[in-house]
């Protein structure tokens, strides 16, 4: 499991660090790190041109270092100091000692910097560090639109993106490869920080020790595969689980069929849909395997977890369907129509135990159902902290999708999806979701633990199919991206 950690957190574990290290060693621990990387990048060092985007601070200084490293070993190295006054000294000095060119990137050097960034075969980003907030200022920011086919090396964090959030307010550096030192920061991780920090590479430097327990991670197959159910000897359909769904409605009658056949697919025992009979007919034609009635949710029989809300409707039956589900003593997974009725409910009628999964529209209705305001762009810009919110406010695990997809728990435990596609941007793509993660809460897994390995699986069967991809392709590529991470 890939942990990450806020600034605070790595500020105070490296200041821990730094109390038991002769000075100046952890600054050579991070450019060893980044030098190696970069020299791999490059294949050959000898020969090759390198330009280190110099700001102030440590970030500075581990590109300062970093360069004398590569130029040591036959690299032509040019520092551009954007502000030459406040550079790095120890590094700066050790730059030049390694036989680095040092320049102003402003005037009276403009003109040099901007040719020596067109000719780069590598530009390392040290602008700004973890610390810093905000877009780059034009000085920067004008620089970057001469980089060209260079190779670009982030510090840390591509300068530009917070590192918390991800938030990207302006002009930032577009990375090919992110060098971070010590734990992954949340803001690589998620988007749109993701998008810019391109391959994220991690340097140990000896933080593990001085970090406290991760509020912030990222499952592996191991993990998935470790939280995954399987049936012993002595299971049977029952004991395996059963998932309960209201889905579908007259007007859309395949959001249960994919909600179902996902279901199956996904480790359960057993599968009861409740509705009505426009619903069932197409859901026991592609699944007659499932426990179908017509009887409200409460009659339909013993379920150890419900689904509702893809595809239900907003109508009366619709309402009292969902009401049915909502407030039993079983995990519940609502989404789509269902969280537009829980957007209407009142404050305190909200379920728990429950797994939410909102988009970013429906996560925006369910803020203004609990008094606050905010908006798409807002939730989409700063993903993380909005699904923090929104589980405390409900008191539930919210699952909320988009290109990063992230899980949070009310006690501000979160899990970023490292899988998926653009190409699950498609109709019924989310009812496979809930069918999936339904499923493994009827299976015995916690909603955090349900949500985080259905976006996995869901992202890595999107991943195996050519595009584009449809949701019942996605249903029919579960069972081997079952067995792939499972080794069965």
């Amino acid at each position: 499991m890939r942990a990450a950690h806020d600034v605070e957190q790595v500020r105070g574990a490296e200041a821990a660090l730094l109390a038991a290290l002769p000075e100046g060693t952890l600054m050579r621990r991070a450019a060893t790190g980044l030098a190696h990387t970069c020299a791999r990048l490059l294949g050959r060092v000898y020969g090759t041109r390198v330009a280190l985007l110099v700001g102030s601070g440590d970030n500075g200084g581990d590109a300062l270092y970093a360069g004398g490293m590569l130029a040591r070993r036959g690299a032509r190295v040019d520092a551009l100091l954007l502000a030459p006054e406040r550079a790095h000294p120890a590094g700066l000095a050790w730059a030049r000692r390694a036989g680095v060119r040092v320049w102003d990137a402003g005037a009276p050097d403009r003109a040099t910097t901007i040719d020596l960034l067109g000719r780069a075969d590598l530009v390392l980003d040290g602008i700004v560090g973890i610390g810093g907030k905000g877009a780059l200022r034009p000085p920067a920011a004008e620089l970057l639109a001469h980089v060209r086919d260079s190779i670009v090396v982030a510090v840390d964090v591509p300068s530009g993106v917070d590192a918390d959030t991800g938030r990207v307010e302006g002009a930032a550096v577009r990375a090919d490869v992110t060098v971070t030192f010590g734990t992954y920061k949340p803001g690589l991780l998620v988007d749109p920080g993701a998008q810019y920090a391109g391959v994220r590479h991690l340097v140990d430097i000896g933080l593990d020790p001085h970090l406290p327990t991760s509020r912030v991670e990222v499952l592996q197959h191991a993990d998935v595969a470790r939280l995954l159910p399987a049936p012993t000897g002595e299971s049977d359909k029952y004991s395996r689980g059963v998932l309960g769904v209201v889905a579908g409605s007259p007007r859309y009658p395949g959001a249960a069929v994919l909600v179902v056949g996902a279901a199956v697919r996904g480790g359960v025992g057993a599968v009861r849909c409740a509705g009505p009979d426009q619903v069932l007919r197409p859901v026991l034609a592609a699944w007659p395997e499932t426990l179908a009635t017509e009887a409200a949710p409460v009659d339909a029989g013993r379920v150890q977890a419900w689904v509702v809300g893809p595809g239900l409707d907003t109508d009366q039956d619709a309402q009292a369907r969902w009401a049915g589900v909502l407030h039993g003593s079983v995990p519940v997974l609502v989404d789509a129509d269902g969280l537009t009725l829980l957007a209407r409910a009142r404050p305190g009628t909200w379920p728990t135990p429950a797994l939410l999964t909102p988009h970013a529209g429906e996560a925006v209705r369910l803020f203004a159902a609990a008094g606050v305001v905010t908006t798409r762009e807002r939730v989409e810009a700063e993903r993380l902290e909005h699904t923090r919110r929104l589980a405390a406010l409900y008191a539930c695990v919210v699952l909320l999708k988009g290109s990063t997809t992230v899980i949070a728990a009310p006690d501000g435990r979160a899990r970023i999806n490292p899988t998926g596609t653009p190409w699950l941007a498609t109709a019924g793509s989310g009812d496979v979701l809930s069918g999936l993660a339904g499923a493994l809460l009827a299976a015995g897994l916690d909603p955090l633990d349900a949500g985080s390995v259905a976006a996995y699986l869901h992202g890595l069967a999107a991943r195996a199919l050519p595009g584009p991809v449809t949701a019942p392709d996605l249903i029919r590529a579960l069972p081997a991206v079952w067995a792939d991470v499972t080794g069965t």
